[in-house]
């Protein structure tokens, strides 16, 4: 998975070493990344706790919003695979007492939803 991967909208792997050094000021004391995937600007980062969700906005991409979901308030989550004419992937992620998924995110291949959506299982499982 490479630059241009991300740029597709495929979910690409990020180093775990990486991920704390950019984001370290967001982990309590001992909390260590499992996993984290790159789409795009945006990061899933899987955590032994919780999942963050790294959202980069603007032109720029200087504002950022992050996102802290404990494993035990997901309560279903969802994938929607391309079609014929639909060449887009989606992931839902609902938590409890919400109707309508708090997490929506698109995908331009299938192949890269199915690595989330096993980390997703495996945690809320």
């Amino acid at each position: 998975m490479g630059f241009l991967d991300g740029l597709m909208g495929n979910a690409s792997n990020v180093d775990k070493k990486e991920i704390m050094k950019e984001f370290g000021q967001l982990f309590v004391d001992g909390e260590e990344v499992n996993v984290a995937f790159k789409v795009i600007r945006d990061l899933f980062i899987f955590t032994d706790r919780r999942l963050i969700l790294v959202d980069k906005q603007g032109i720029t991409g200087k504002k950022t919003a992050y996102h802290s979901i404990p494993y035990k308030s997901i309560s279903h989550f969802s994938i929607e695979t391309a079609g014929t004419f639909d060449l887009d992937s989606e992931l839902k992620i609902w938590i409890s007492g919400n109707v309508e998924p708090l997490v929506s995110k698109t995908f331009k291949k299938d192949s890269n939803i199915y690595d989330i959506q096993k980390v997703l299982a495996a945690v809320s499982g």
